[in-house]
């Protein structure tokens, strides 16, 4: 068991919070992105992007999270390079970690209104990169200013998509994961409550309700309750279940305050709270939800910012191109 923050660990850890989003701002990982980096070639590129991304939210509001979720994965394997967008053979698209992506259509449509303004300009991984910070928006999150200038990526291997965090791993090897990308501790933390929206697949999640690490039992951790929900909601794996029970609609820490009821959807989110490199960031955004959305768009800045840190393949000259249509590499 953990125990709660006193008060001053309280106010040491929100001041450490506070520095960290001064940090994340103040430091670009990459010195290729820049701001202005369409004021000349594409001056209407966010107009584009917000009011596209507006229009297909607006009609199906599952999609905010989608986006958001896409642009993970896109960055998760090979940085933010619009890898996932490959539409081929043995693309990281149709791999088993990516069935259940979508929002594809909605940067498709993006794009092609990009390519009518400004053609051959626009990298469709800047496309992800914004449109997954105006559907942020769109679903009540925080804003923040993007940077541009990333290349398409010439490269999408399904085998490295499957070493995306699907919600089964233990916290050793998210906080390794992340670290990986030269994320931390508070953006693993702040980033799993982009599941405070959303919404996950039954199938995900039935061995935690019917036959949890083959005992034939649930996982002991869930709530009761909630875990009678989730039976009832459960019984076919092709069916879906919000993240976040309570608030499932609003951008709020109702994510956190669930996991200290038992009340996590994977077991991933539920292990924030039980394990004590997490937990106390868990329990200090309960109430902090001013801090928990700044901090979210830090590490939402951080996340659109990794570059490959992993190309060791000295075969692979890659520097990256504009895609003239994102499911395909240029002819």
């Amino acid at each position: 068991m953990h125990r709660k923050m006193n008060s001053s660990t309280s106010f040491l850890f929100i001041f450490t919070v506070i520095l960290a989003f001064s940090v994340n701002h103040a430091f670009d990982d990459s010195d290729t992105l820049s701001f202005a980096h369409y004021h000349a070639t594409c001056p209407d590129l966010e107009k584009i992007i917000h009011s596209k991304v507006k229009e297909w939210v607006n009609k199906d509001s599952t999609l905010a999270p989608a986006l958001m979720r896409l642009h993970f994965h896109d960055c998760s394997v090979r940085g933010c390079d619009a890898s996932i967008l490959l539409n081929h053979k043995g693309s990281e698209r149709i791999a088993n970690a990516s069935k259940s992506l979508r929002g594809f259509e909605v940067i498709d449509d993006i794009k092609a209104e990009l390519e009518k303004e400004c053609p051959k300009t626009v990298s469709c991984a800047d496309i992800l990169t914004a449109a997954a910070r105006d559907a942020t928006v769109e679903a009540g999150g925080p804003f923040w200013m993007v940077t541009y200038g990333r290349k398409d990526g010439r490269v999408s291997i399904a085998q490295e998509a499957d070493l995306v965090p699907m919600g089964h791993e233990k916290i050793t090897d998210l906080i390794e994961f992340f670290q990986s990308k030269g994320l931390n501790v508070l953006d693993l933390v702040v980033l799993s409550g982009a599941h405070t929206i959303g919404r996950s697949t039954c199938g995900s999640l039935q061995n935690r309700l019917f036959n949890y690490k083959g005992t034939g039992k649930p996982d002991p951790s869930i709530n009761p309750k909630y875990l009678n929900f989730l039976r009832r909601k459960c019984r076919w794996a092709s069916e879906y279940v919000e993240l976040d029970a309570v608030t499932p609609k609003a951008f709020d820490v109702q994510y956190y305050r669930n996991l200290e009821k038992k009340m996590g959807l994977l077991s991933t989110d539920q292990m924030l709270y039980s394990d004590s490199r997490t937990a106390p960031l868990v329990t200090a955004l309960t109430s902090q939800s001013s801090v928990f959305r700044h901090q979210f768009a830090a590490s939402m800045v951080k996340l659109g910012n990794i570059q490959d840190y992993d190309d060791d393949d000295d075969d692979d000259d890659d520097d990256g191109e504009i895609r003239v249509n994102c499911n395909w590499v240029n002819a």
